[in-house]
């Protein structure tokens, strides 16, 4: 596919304004310039990133987490996964400290998977992804404020749930999807 610069898209920032900072992420509201010399407001989440991991065993499964999220008030289906402590920290680093934290696991061999912008219109978060093979186990070190159970899925299986909707979260469904691709050398 053959990408554009798209230069006359791009919109100017004017002023920006901070509404809220909080833990995980802060609320700005701009004023900007349209491309046609228009003003605008645009209201968005300022996200210092996150990493996630897609952990398959040897035997072709991956560790799955089911955890509640408070904001759907659902137990949802999920990769390993946890923001960035700075914008400078390596993902990788992250990576591997969310996979230890949530699993127990070091994993011997990382495969980057690339990034995921699961909500561009209001957030300027970024997802890394990557695959962690050659698994080791160990002991689990949740956060204090953390509750999620574990599962292994064979690979194909949980490309199936998600491909019949049964796992709606965006950053399992893309980094599985293309550990799939991977693992098919497409």
């Amino acid at each position: 596919m053959k990408q554009f610069e798209n230069t006359d898209l791009i919109e100017k920032q004017i002023n920006s304004t901070s509404v809220f900072r909080g833990r995980l992420l802060d609320v700005y509201s701009d004023d900007i310039e349209l491309p046609n010399g228009d003003k605008a407001k645009r209201e968005y989440i300022r996200h210092v990133g996150a990493a996630c991991v897609v952990p398959i065993t040897d035997d072709g499964k991956v560790i799955i987490e089911y955890q509640y999220r408070y904001p759907v008030a659902r137990v949802m289906t999920e990769i390993p996964a946890g923001k960035l402590n700075s914008k400078s920290e390596p993902p990788e680093e992250a990576v591997r400290r969310e996979l230890l934290e949530e699993t127990g696991i070091t994993a011997g061999r990382l495969i980057y998977l690339g990034e995921l912008i699961p909500t561009c219109a209001y957030s300027d978060e970024i997802i890394h992804m990557y695959v962690a093979k050659e698994l080791k186990y160990a002991e689990r070190k949740l956060d204090d404020d953390e509750f999620l159970n574990l599962c292994e899925v064979p690979l194909e299986e949980l490309v199936h749930e998600i491909m019949e909707g049964k796992i709606p979260d965006s950053k399992t469904q893309a980094a599985v999807l293309r550990a799939y691709l991977l693992e098919k050398g497409i």
